[in-house]
């Protein structure tokens, strides 16, 4: 590939996908992520997505995780991804079934947290190697989250550094084979007449389930659209999450809702777009300034954070001064900056 312009103009179908598809009639370019490029194009008369993956050196890994985590998904009945119809590995295309969406219901993270799990439970031990494990945070996470308290004046409890240290070490997916989505977000997540079905599995990994159910609780952490899901809602999800569990696996899932949280809390990747991920700590540049992405600004993420696991974790016997530093951490962000505002808050219109 040469040059960019030709490429956006038409999707990249070559004679291989031809042979195996029919023959394409390009419809229209569709939004995507800087990283990608995706087009509705017809096969003989069948609508398809042709993606194409683009953009950095790990552009070959993630058309190669995508494609193997489609496959797996493609386990799970009723379906919880689109149906993965060819790829072209030269090109880095992916040609996948069209999916109508229609608008999702009020209550629309009921049916997101059933699909979740249903896409976890489609891979176990046996499915070790198939892809990455889950990175999870480290201690150096732990320890630029600790300078960030310093820096903002937060009085640092006794036992917290330890409980962060000994979390991250909890937090290892050694063990653990859920099919994780890897930005399971709103815009991900197509809503159709047959449920929710995730699109766009670049970052797939096996890990923890609970990692990615968290999200409705901290606030979808690698998306742009960070959004406040009502309590009333996270509760009848995450019931849904662990009946589906429970139903396709035989007992309940593994880990615990508050250290998965605290996990996203000291991630400083976690206030960035992936293409700016592991570049710089981001925590350190908090206190001197602010930047946003998406709905919300990054002082504002990290509110809504530590505002979550400061309730969340509070006399939890692991974690119970990660809870007090949290609340001290949030109340000096509203000291220094008065006017952050909490996330918007979940629509069911909101893709």
């Amino acid at each position: 590939m040469t040059g960019r312009a030709p490429w956006r103009r038409r999707p990249p179908v070559g004679e291989a996908l031809v042979a195996r598809l029919g023959t394409p009639r390009p419809i229209r370019r569709l939004g995507s992520s800087p990283r990608s490029w995706v087009w509705l194009v017809e096969f003989d008369g069948s609508p398809t997505i042709v993606k194409q993956i683009v953009g950095g050196a790990d552009a070959r890994d993630r058309h190669a995780r995508e494609a193997t985590a489609l496959r797996l998904a493609a386990r799970a009945r009723p379906a919880v991804a689109p149906t993965l119809l060819a790829t072209d590995e030269d090109a880095l295309v992916l040609v996948l079934e069209h999916l109508a969406h229609v608008p999702p219901a009020p209550d629309w993270v009921v049916g997101y947290a059933e699909a979740l799990a249903r896409l976890h439970t489609t891979t176990t031990a046996a499915d070790s190697g198939a892809l990455p494990p889950w990175a999870g945070p480290d201690h150096a996470d732990v320890r630029s989250f600790l300078d960030l308290a310093r820096h903002l004046g937060a009085p640092v409890p006794p036992r917290a550094s330890d409980e962060l240290h000994r979390l991250v070490r909890r937090l290892d997916v050694a063990g653990q084979f859920a099919l994780l989505h890897g930005d399971p977000c709103p815009g991900n997540d197509l809503h159709t007449v047959d449920g929710v079905r995730f699109v766009d599995y670049e970052q797939a990994s096996l890990g923890n389930g609970l990692t990615e159910l968290v999200y409705l609780r901290i606030g979808f952490p690698t998306c742009w659209c960070v959004t406040a899901v009502p309590q009333g809602l996270v509760a009848e999800a995450e019931r849904a999450y662990r009946t589906t569990w429970h139903r396709l696996t035989g007992g309940p899932p593994r880990g615990d809702l508050g250290g998965a949280c605290v996990g996203w809390l000291i991630r400083g990747d976690a206030l960035v777009e992936r293409a700016h991920r592991g570049a710089v700590d981001q925590l350190a540049r908090l206190p001197r300034e602010d930047w946003r992405w998406g709905t919300v600004s990054a002082r504002q993420r990290m509110l809504h954070r530590l505002t979550v696991v400061g309730d969340l974790v509070a006399g939890h016997p692991e974690l119970d001064d990660v809870a007090r530093l949290s609340r001290a951490m949030g109340a000096q962000l509203h000291r220094r900056w008065p006017t952050l505002a909490p996330p918007p808050r979940v629509r069911p219109d909101r893709v």
